[in-house]
């Protein structure tokens, strides 16, 4: 067994300890928590810093790790994505290098569990060794209603590479997927578990396509060769007109939610859906240059959880460098409501809460430090330890 004392225990499932103790076995298990060792004569290593469970990244591209540093910072959604779509087709050997790196940092970096987007089965082998617990969401996106058949049927068949790991179909975004591709996804989710994500409401322009069928997503489908003349305005924001295309069997996680506004929140509260909502504060900033309106999804109570996105968007793959951006733009948001948002909402939406998320005995969560703190503020200057 192993002992550790820091300046603070966050076990986020209950107050945090002051001087409080942590000790794990071999495995990482949680033997106990408390402000004084299991055994009076037991040692105990002194810490300074925050103690706190693994961190759960619920929004990653891991294999888009070649290409960090690749795509012009502060471009904008829809450059961002032409260059994506001319960057991504690289050696296959690069793409799984940088992946394998990529997987070690988050190891590093504290990241216990990830959600992340795949288009290709390139990461099903550096999974299925893995230290950090995966769940792979394959992507399907066309906007022809016409391929909406051949494009579920190749995602099903890419799904079969990741399984029996974790793993689900899910749509890419609502201006990537046609209404018939919403309804196979949606009735696939209707039968089984298929645990749901989807960008949304990255750019203004997203919203000015569904509600008047104007802005640079015109230019992108031109550019593309899509012919997108069947498509009608729907006189309301994006995520208004697909919420009815998702099922109601799962849970649904939002990932960005930029240009989400408190009309759209209202709206969605009208259906029977179990939300998430994902913020990769890094990722915005780098493509669009601003961040969501965090304040309004925690004064309508929902669940929050945060992403990295992926390194072709990002420097670095580390939920604390997120957190760290939140409380520079968001001072008012205190160290416990980001661990929560970084550990255990987490957790709730992949359904590993029974093993990760908080300092429970009994639990394999990972042991995280956090370290260079002012009082309990994050500063610039504080850093992650794995201990477990």
């Amino acid at each position: 067994m192993k002992s550790y004392r820091a300046d603070y225990v966050f076990t986020i499932n209950a107050d945090p300890i002051k001087n409080g103790v942590v000790t794990i076995d071999d495995t990482g298990q949680i033997i106990a928590v408390s402000n004084q060792p299991p055994h009076a004569d037991a040692p105990v290593e002194q810490l300074t810093g925050i103690l706190c469970p693994g961190f759960i990244n619920t929004h990653c591209h891991v294999e888009l790790s070649h290409l960090i540093d690749k795509i012009p910072v502060g471009c904008g959604l829809i450059e961002f994505i032409q260059n994506i779509q001319s960057l991504r087709n690289s050696d296959p050997e690069d793409i799984a290098d940088a992946a394998l790196k990529a997987d070690a940092e988050m190891y590093e970096n504290g990241i216990v569990a990830v959600a992340d987007i795949v288009n290709s089965h390139i990461t099903a082998d550096l999974k299925s060794k893995s230290k950090v617990y995966y769940h792979s969401f394959v992507e399907a996106f066309s906007f022809l209603p016409e391929r909406a058949g051949d494009v579920f049927e190749n995602a099903l068949n890419l799904l079969k590479q990741f399984k029996p790991q974790p793993c689900s179909v899910v749509p890419h975004a609502p201006y990537s997927v046609s209404k018939e591709l919403f309804r196979l996804i949606r009735d696939y989710s209707d039968r089984g578990d298929n645990l749901l994500s989807i960008h949304n409401q990255e750019c203004e322009d997203e919203n000015k396509f569904y509600r008047y069928k104007t802005g640079r997503f015109l230019d992108l489908y031109e550019g593309f060769g899509i012919d997108i003349t069947y498509f009608k305005p729907h006189a309301r924001n994006s995520l208004q007109s697909i919420v009815p295309l998702l099922s109601n069997k799962q849970r649904i996680l939002f990932v960005h939610n930029t240009f989400t506004n408190l009309k759209d929140i209202y709206f969605i509260k009208r259906f029977d859906r179990d939300i998430y909502w994902c913020f990769c504060p890094n990722a915005n900033m780098y493509i669009e240059g601003r961040l969501p309106k965090v304040d309004l999804f925690i004064e309508q109570g929902y669940d929050i959880t945060l992403g990295t996105d992926s390194l072709a968007s990002n420097h670095k793959l580390c939920i604390l460098s997120e957190m760290k951006t939140l409380q520079q733009h968001f001072p008012s948001i205190g160290i416990d409501k980001l661990l929560e948002w970084g550990t255990i909402n987490g957790a709730r939406y992949l359904g590993i809460d029974d093993e990760k998320g908080s300092l429970e005995v009994g639990k394999k969560p990972g042991l995280n430090l956090i370290t260079n703190l002012d009082g309990l503020k994050l500063t610039p200057e504080s850093k992650v330890v794995r201990l477990a």
